[in-house]
C-alpha cells in the first residue's frame, strides 16, 4: 500500500522514531526535493531542447523577450516531479489534505501541460483556449472544495486576519469561495511568470510561509494561543509546502537569470493551485492575499489595464502585467526580479505578523 512509505517506519522500528516529527520529515522533504532537482533538472532541459521544445514569444511583448525564443519550455515538470515524490515520500499519506493538495497540484499541471504542448506544436503562444482551460481548472478546484465540504473534520468558517474572534460560518458557499481562492492563485502566478526567476522566488517564499502556517493550525496548543483556526491534520501539509521550497530552490538554480529553462504553464498553474488549496486548508484565505501580493498585483494590473481600455480607450500601464510596464520603463529584467522577491520577503513578513495582531 502507498501509505507504507517512511512516515510508518517509527512505530516498527525504534531506529526511524524520529520519523514521526512533522519537522524532521519537513527538512528531508526539502531535501529530497532539492536533490530531486539537481539529478533530473540537466537532462530533463537536455531533453527539451533535443526536442525542440522551445518558448513562443509573444509578437505584442517586448522586444528584449525576442533573444528567449526558443529557450526550453515546460519545465514545470520538474517541479511536479520534486514535489509530488518527496511528499508521496515523507508525508503520512492517510491524511486526505495531502491528496487534496495533490490533487489540485497534478491536476493544474496536466492543464498547464496540455496548453505547453499546443503553444510547441502551433509554434505560437496559443495555447488551450481561456474558455477550455477555465472550465477544466474551475472543475478541479470544485472537486477541491466539495472534497473539503463533505469531509467531517474539516470546518467552512473563514478565517480573518486581525480580528482573531471573527469566524463567519459559510456554509454550502465555502465551495465556490475555495474555488475561487484556487482558481485565482493558479493564474495569478501564471501571469506572473513573465521574467527569469521572477515568479518563482516569490513563490518559494511564500510556500515557506504557507509552510509555517500549516504547522501552526495542525498543532492544538499553537493554534489555541495564537488564536487562529486549528484544523486537525494540517500540519501535514508543511511535508507538502516544504518539498514545494525545495522543488522551487532547485528549479531556480536553472531558471535564474539568463534562464536556462522556463516553467510554462504547467509549472505556474500547478504551483499556484497548490498554494491557494494550502491557503483554504489551513485557514489562511485572506492572508493568502498579503503572502501572495506580487502575484495579487500583478493579476490585477491585467484587470484594470483591460478594463480600462475597453471603457476609455485608454491604458494605465505601459504593458501588461505589471513587470512588463517596467522593463518598458527601462528598469533592466535582473532589477525588476529582485525587486520583486524584497517586496514578497516584506510582504510574508506582514503576514506572519498576523498571527499575534489582533
Amino acid at each position: 500500500m502507498l501509505y507504507h512509505l517512511l512516515y510508518p517506519l517509527h512505530t516498527e522500528y525504534s531506529a526511524f522514531y524520529v520519523f514521526r516529527f512533522i519537522t524532521f520529515r519537513t527538512i528531508y522533504a526539502t531535501i529530497t526535493a532539492l536533490v530531486i532537482s539537481f539529478l533530473i533538472g540537466p537532462w530533463l532541459i537536455n531533453k527539451l531542447s533535443s526536442l525542440q521544445i522551445g518558448q513562443s514569444i509573444r509578437k505584442l511583448g517586448p522586444e528584449s523577450h525576442f533573444k528567449k525564443e526558443g529557450t526550453p519550455t515546460m519545465g514545470g515538470t520538474l517541479i511536479l516531479c520534486a514535489i509530488v515524490l518527496p511528499t508521496l515520500l515523507w508525508a503520512d499519506l492517510t491524511n486526505l489534505y495531502v491528496w487534496v493538495v495533490l490533487l489540485v497540484t497534478v491536476g493544474f499541471g496536466i492543464v498547464g501541460f496540455s496548453d505547453d504542448l499546443l503553444k510547441v506544436r502551433k509554434r505560437n503562444s496559443d495555447g488551450l483556449s481561456a474558455r477550455s482551460k477555465m472550465f477544466w481548472l474551475l472543475l478541479i478546484a470544485f472537486a477541491a472544495g466539495l472534497i473539503l465540504y463533505v469531509y467531517p473534520p474539516f470546518q467552512t468558517t473563514l478565517g480573518v486576519p486581525f480580528f482573531k474572534n471573527v469566524r463567519p460560518e459559510l456554509g454550502l458557499f465555502y465551495i465556490p469561495f475555495a474555488l475561487l481562492v484556487i482558481v485565482g492563485a493558479g493564474n495569478a502566478v501564471n501571469l506572473t511568470d513573465g521574467l527569469d526567476g521572477l515568479a518563482i522566488g516569490p513563490m518559494i517564499i511564500a510556500s515557506g510561509t504557507y509552510l509555517l502556517f500549516a504547522y501552526l493550525a495542525g498543532n492544538a496548543r499553537l493554534a489555541e494561543y495564537l488564536q487562529i483556526n486549528p484544523v486537525p491534520g494540517a500540519g501535514e501539509l508543511s511535508i507538502l509546502c516544504g518539498a514545494m521550497v525545495g522543488a522551487g530552490l532547485g528549479f531556480l538554480w536553472f531558471n535564474s537569470y539568463p534562464a536556462q529553462v522556463f516553467m510554462g504553464d504547467v509549472g505556474s498553474l500547478s504551483l499556484g493551485g497548490a498554494l491557494g488549496t494550502i491557503a483554504v486548508i489551513t485557514k489562511q484565505e485572506i492572508v493568502l492575499v498579503i503572502v501572495g501580493g506580487i502575484f495579487v498585483l500583478e493579476a490585477l494590473s491585467v484587470i484594470f489595464q483591460v478594463t480600462s481600455f475597453r471603457l476609455y480607450g485608454k491604458r494605465i500601464f505601459k504593458m501588461a502585467p505589471i513587470h512588463h510596464h517596467f522593463e518598458l520603463k527601462g528598469w533592466p529584467e535582473p532589477k525588476i526580479i529582485v525587486r520583486f522577491w524584497i517586496i514578497s520577503i516584506i510582504l510574508a513578513l506582514v503576514s506572519l505578523s498576523t498571527l499575534k495582531l489582533r
